[in-house]
């Protein structure tokens, strides 16, 4: 196995852990982030290296979650909470979207809308940003539309207070934006397997 995890590895561990939850009698929720999102619902990249996700009950699922890493010869961190110190207390969440995950009867699977995720992923920008970061946040704002810095910094203030944008933020925002109106990026508005 890679160490990047694939749309239909991602789906196979999800029914995988459907199914170990099941098996343990227990029901539970999922809400998916980041790149493992930007695979399953955009279809924006090839692959993620994890599946971000906020889950509960959360040691009943990550019990669940380590049966499955065994079983499918996953990281044991394949299903990770690392995400949790980005969460909004203003969160729009959606009904997962992907065909193969509608219907589990002891899982429901829910994603931020793309303003949440775009928000998340412009407040989480770090000087170290990887290119699946910043082509994720290029991809979001082709997606919604925006145009302009102030557009995209609207929107991380519809989910965070103002006083918490750190200005590393604004620079990572303003960097994309520009690069996106001088080249053809902006454009396309197509997939990228990056």
């Amino acid at each position: 196995m890679s160490d990047k995890l694939t749309r239909g590895e991602i789906v196979a561990a999800l029914l995988a852990l459907e199914a170990e939850c099941a098996k343990r009698g227990i029901g539970g929720e999922i809400c998916i982030y980041g790149g493992a999102e930007m695979v399953l619902v955009f279809d924006a990249r090839a692959s993620t290296r994890d599946v971000d996700a906020v889950f509960r009950p959360k040691s009943e699922i990550q019990a669940a979650a380590c049966a499955v890493a065994g079983d499918l010869s996953l990281p044991a961190d394949w299903l990770n909470d690392g995400v949790k110190g980005f969460l909004s207390h203003s969160e729009e969440l959606n009904e997962a979207p992907v065909a193969e995950l509608e219907g589990l009867s002891h899982l429901r699977i829910v994603w931020p809308s793309a303003e949440y995720l775009l928000a998340m992923k412009c407040l989480a920008a770090r000087s170290d940003d990887t290119a699946d970061d910043r082509t994720d946040v290029e991809f979001l704002i082709r997606k919604l539309g925006l145009t302009s810095e102030d557009q995209v910094l609207a929107i991380v203030g519809q989910f965070y207070p103002v006083d918490h944008i750190h200005i590393k933020t604004r620079y990572f925002v303003s960097e994309i934006v520009s690069g996106l109106a001088k080249g053809p990026a902006l454009e396309k508005g197509g997939k990228d397997d990056s």
